[in-house]
């Protein structure tokens, strides 16, 4: 699943880039179908335009901002994540995040909600997404709340990317 983005609105929030929802198979998987792929191909047609772009992993943002917390500057590292008109999340649901991991990524979405564009990877169904989040369904509710909203959804079906050679032999 590919999850994009992005504000609705006027003047310099119309400007930026613009938004998409969940890409997943039918079966709820989505395992090397090019999700990273297509999310560097829209940062990369966004840096192209002009927008400023972060990619990094959901993973990296969580222990980033775990560090930063523990250091006392949570505040100031959360910035980096607000900042870009584009923010790339990689990676969601393929390690498990504890409590303490879910709240500093829910501030991330919930402090960019129709503020900033946001790409989201996962391999995960939405259905399966409170597993992600250490079986927190408020929390996952929350996060999904503002994710979808002002979305569209996109479908991604067949094989493995990376594994077509090898599945043709």
């Amino acid at each position: 699943m590919v999850l994009l983005k992005g504000p609705r609105g006027h003047g310099a929030q119309a400007r930026r880039p613009s938004i998409v929802r969940p890409i997943s198979t039918p079966g709820g998987y989505c395992h090397e179908q090019g999700k990273t792929h297509l999310a560097t191909a829209l940062g990369y047609s966004a840096c192209l335009q002009g927008y400023s772009v972060l990619f990094t992993s959901a993973v990296d943002v969580i222990n980033t901002l775990g560090a930063a917390q523990r250091a006392g500057r949570l505040k100031a590292e959360l910035k980096k994540y607000l900042k870009p008109a584009l923010l790339i999340l990689d990676e969601l649901g393929y390690l498990p995040i504890d409590k303490a991991g879910a709240d500093l990524l829910f501030q991330v979405i919930s402090l960019r909600y129709e503020q900033g564009a946001i790409v989201i990877t996962s391999n995960r169904a939405f259905k399966e997404w409170p597993k992600i989040f250490n079986n927190d369904s408020t929390l996952t509710a929350a996060i999904l709340d503002r994710l979808l909203h002002h979305a569209e959804t996109v479908i991604i079906e067949g094989k493995s990317f990376r594994m077509k050679d090898q599945l043709e032999s």
